[in-house]
Formats: structure tokens, C-alpha cells, sequence
């Protein structure tokens, strides 16, 4: 009944054209909002999938790492009883260090991952290398799959037409106790035969090569390792399974998720996304106060129709909830009309890519969008809640008006 009566005083001719014109704008400037605020959320979701995919080809789903220091010891047993996880897919050993990678003269830093013949399995590395072959070799001859900007720090030649170039990789030795700093770092050759291109991050920090030439130029134990990297069956929860494997080898090691291993990449974009979000809902806020006056004046408008209703013995709740209804019938025109405008918006950008990113210095040409449907819960729940207070107001104030008919 409430809705009725705001219905009908929502389509009622005013004897002020000005009520008219402040409530329409109030609706236009709610959708306006809504509209922007969805755009917004969807682009911010199509850019974090855009990320995530990117990181997804170089981190896996579970990583194990030391619970202290740069290494661990992992037993046969240890190993195949991780690989009997039910949920476990596949895992890569891996021993890793910070060296330094030289090419005649040019030289830069690098961070050296040596990994076993399982690595393509867990890995995207190996899909995304984009000049030369993935081929990290043996531990006698051992070659190198290096990021982009690395390739382009050193100039390596992965082409099959020129010899390959034959690399000097620089290493600490692990627990060296010889006094002599030329004793304690070891000098090992290795040639490039690939360059992988995933994003910046990677491109210009990772190169990749055999994990027993690693460990042999590093000395390491034939059970030690730096890390493990873990893919997991599909729709496998990583946080249940982490826990799981945690249980399996004890507080010594360290168990991440893709998400834990990226805490400052998704933490950064979820408050960037949340900012923009607040910032929107500041437009809201605005249409309130538009809200505030349309309903005021209509109040005024309707002051002898107040007065007939309480002479009918309709109770002030009851009034109140009539103006709370008219200040939450214009909201919801403008949110309807909001949704609607930005879901077809949102559609014909992933159909016909229309909006595009200039500069073409990124990996797409357009801005990539994601509806997701809790984006439009929270957005519709924030207009209703901003639209209840804003007509709080003025329904108080025609609920508290005194009884007169003249």
C-alpha cells in the first residue's frame, strides 16, 4: 500500500513544474552513478583476471618453501608422499639463487631457478616461451630459458640459424666455510636456447635452467632443495589442500598459496578497486541531497493529503513509510535504469571491443570487462541504503506534521 500511494504521488501533476524537474534529476543522477559505478567494478574485474592469468602462468597453485632460510631437506618419502595427495596433480623441485649472468662482456643480475623435467607440467613457463625452444638440458649440458628484458640485458641469441651463445652463470656455494671469497662462489657455462615472455616482473628477473646443474654449482645435498611448486587437480580448493600437505611435513616448511605468494599485487588492486568505488558512491551521495529536496518539497506539496489521511486515522508510521517509499521509488528508477545501461554497455564492450587503451605498449588493445553479479548486489545495496537515509528526513518530518484541515 505504501508503494501505491508513492506510486501515485510520483505521477501526480505538481502544482510546482520545479518538484517535477528535482525528482527527475535525482532519478538521472542515481543512474548515472550506478551506471559508473558497475562500468568501473567490471573493468577492475577484467584487468584482475587479465593479471591473474599472467601470474598464473608463473606461480602455481601451492608453493613449499623453508619455514627459515633459503633451503630444505625433502626425503624420497617426503616426496612421493606429497605426489599420493589426493588432490595433488603434479610437482616440480626446484633450487634457486640469486647469480650472475654474463655474456662477454654485458652482465646483469638474475634470479637462477633450476628446475627438473616437471616443471612444464606445473608451470606455464614453458607456453608462453615466445623465441627459441624451452629447453633447460642436462646437468653436463645445461641450457637457459631467460625472460625478455633479460635477453635484452645481455643480448642472448636464441636464434636456430646462429650458435647458441654460450653463457657464464655466477653462484654462492651453500655452507661454504673456506675463508677465500673466490672459493666460495662457483663459475658454471651454460647456453641460451629460449627467452620467455609473460610480464615485466618476470621478463626482467627469472631465467631458467637444469636443477642439478644448480645444485652441483652450488653444492648441495642431494635431498636439498629451495622450493617445491605444486599444481593441483582441477576445482580443488588450495587452501584445504596447503593445509593438508602443511599436516604432511611439519612446521619446518612453509606452505603458499598463489594468492599468499602475491599478498602485495592483489592487496594493491583490491585497494585500488575499493577506492574508485568510494570515490563513485560520492556521486551518490550527491543525488541524496537532490533526493532530500524533491521529497521536502513534496511534502510540502502534500501537506493537506497528510492531513486527510490522519483524519482517516492513518498512524504516522504509516505515513512515514509512505515518503520512505517515495525516496526508495526514485532510487530504484535510477538503479534499474543504471543496471540496465551498464550491463548493455558491458556487453557490447566484450562483443565489439568499442573502448580502446592508446599507447599499444600493453598486451590487449582494449579495456577488458567482467560483470560479476555481487558487484550489482553491492551497488543496488548501497543505493537503497543511501536512498533510506536521504528519505528518512523528509518522511519524519511529514509523519511529525500537525493534523489541520482547512
Amino acid at each position: 500500500m505504501h508503494f501505491k500511494f508513492a506510486w501515485r504521488y510520483f505521477k501526480a501533476k505538481k502544482s510546482a513544474n520545479a518538484i517535477n524537474i528535482i525528482a527527475w534529476v535525482t532519478v538521472g543522477v542515481i543512474a548515472f552513478a550506478t551506471c559508473c559505478q558497475i562500468l568501473v567494478l567490471s573493468v577492475f574485474n577484467g584487468f584482475e583476471d587479465l593479471v591473474k592469468s599472467l601470474y598464473s602462468s608463473f606461480y602455481t597453485d601451492l608453493k613449499v618453501i623453508p619455514a627459515n632460510g633459503k633451503t630444505f631437506t625433502l626425503t624420497t618419502q617426503q616426496i612421493s608422499a606429497i605426489k599420493q595427495q589426493p588432490s595433488v596433480a603434479n610437482l616440480s623441485l626446484e633450487a634457486e639463487e640469486k647469480a650472475l649472468l654474463k655474456n662477454e662482456d654485458a652482465q646483469t643480475v638474475v634470479y637462477l631457478k633450476g628446475v627438473d623435467d616437471n616443471y612444464p607440467n606445473v608451470s606455464g613457463v614453458a607456453s608462453k616461451t615466445s623465441r627459441g625452444v624451452y629447453n633447460t638440458g642436462t646437468i653436463d649440458a645445461p641450457y637457459l630459458v631467460a625472460g625478455a628484458g633479460i635477453q635484452n640485458a645481455v643480448a642472448l641469441n636464441v636464434d636456430p640459424a646462429f650458435p647458441s651463445d654460450s653463457l657464464t652463470v655466477i653462484l654462492p656455494k651453500r655452507n661454504s666455510e673456506n675463508n677465500d671469497p673466490l672459493q666460495s662462489i662457483s663459475e658454471g657455462k651454460l647456453k641460451a636456447a629460449g627467452v620467455f615472455s609473460i610480464q615485466q616482473e618476470f621478463d626482467e628477473k627469472y631465467a631458467i635452467t637444469n636443477i642439478d646443474f644448480v645444485k652441483r654449482q652450488m653444492a648441495f645435498a642431494a635431498d636439498e632443495y629451495s622450493a617445491v611448486e605444486i599444481k593441483l587437480r582441477p576445482k580443488e580448493d588450495p587452501v584445504v589442500a596447503g593445509k593438508d600437505i602443511q599436516k604432511l611435513l611439519g612446521p619446518n616448511y612453509k606452505i603458499l598459496t598463489r594468492y599468499e605468494q602475491n599478498t602485495s599485487l592483489y592487496n594493491t588492486m583490491k585497494m585500488e578497486k575499493w577506492a574508485i568505488y568510494a570515490v563513485l558512491t560520492l556521486i551518490l551521495i550527491i543525488a541524496a541531497f537532490n533526493m532530500v529536496s524533491a521529497l521536502t518539497m513534496l511534502v510540502l506539496e502534500k501537506r493537506k493529503d497528510i492531513s486527510v489521511l490522519q483524519s482517516m486515522g492513518t498512524g504516522r508510521n504509516s505515513i512515514l513509510k509512505i515518503f520512505l517509499a517515495e525516496g526508495l521509488l526514485l532510487a530504484g528508477i535510477g538503479a534499474v535504469a543504471g543496471v540496465g545501461l551498464s550491463v548493455l554497455l558491458c556487453l557490447a564492450q566484450m562483443k565489439f571491443k568499442l573502448i580502446k587503451i592508446t599507447g599499444g605498449s600493453f598486451l590487449i588493445d582494449y579495456f577488458p570487462v567482467k560483470l560479476i553479479v555481487t558487484d550489482f548486489l553491492l551497488v543496488t545495496a548501497t543505493v537503497a541504503a543511501i536512498a533510506f537515509i536521504a528519505a528518512w528526513f523528509p518522511a519524519r518530518k511529514a509523519s511529525r506534521q500537525a493534523f489541520e484541515l482547512r
